[in-house]
């Protein structure tokens, strides 16, 4: 027979278990199936001069909502540019004069790729690229410049 203490321990383990359990299913499918975006999905392609922190897995945002996700980045030999496959739901249809930026959340956040659509009459068909791009910003380098225009000022 087991005692009242190990029934509760089992209760316990039990709720941790399908909480876990439930945590892993948001973290994965349940996040787009909440927003009712589907599993039917395009890709689209962005080369960035530069897409510092920028990751298979990178988030992908419209007007901060996150749409879709990075499915690859890969360096294209001819014109040394980082091309970004961009993997979003058939339900966003993107005009084909939308621009992909590289954006940070706050100081220390991580990267996303924000898309701002457009106002074409026509729109991006699956595979298509999108022109206008904006690479990420060094933070470094925009605070070494600062410190170098302070730095002139002094003398």
């Amino acid at each position: 027979m087991q005692s009242a203490a190990e029934r509760v321990e089992l209760w316990v383990g039990a709720a941790i278990l399908l909480t876990a359990a439930g945590f892993l299913y948001w973290s994965t499918a349940g996040n787009s199936v909440a927003r009712g975006l589907g599993s039917e999905t395009y890709e689209l392609r962005a080369a960035f001069p530069n897409v510092d922190g920028i990751e298979i897995g990178t988030d992908v945002r419209v007007a901060g909502v996150k749409v879709g996700r990075v499915s690859a980045v890969d360096l294209d030999p001819a014109t040394y540019l980082a091309e970004a496959k961009l993997r979003i739901p058939s339900a966003i249809q993107l005009p084909t004069d939308s621009a992909a930026l590289i954006q940070t959340d706050g100081l220390l956040g991580g990267s996303y790729i924000e898309l701002q659509p457009g106002g074409a009459v026509d729109n991006l068909a699956p595979g298509d690229e999108i022109e206008d791009v904006q690479g990420a910003v060094s933070l470094l380098s925009l605070m070494m410049k600062f410190v170098d225009a302070q730095a002139g000022d002094d003398k």
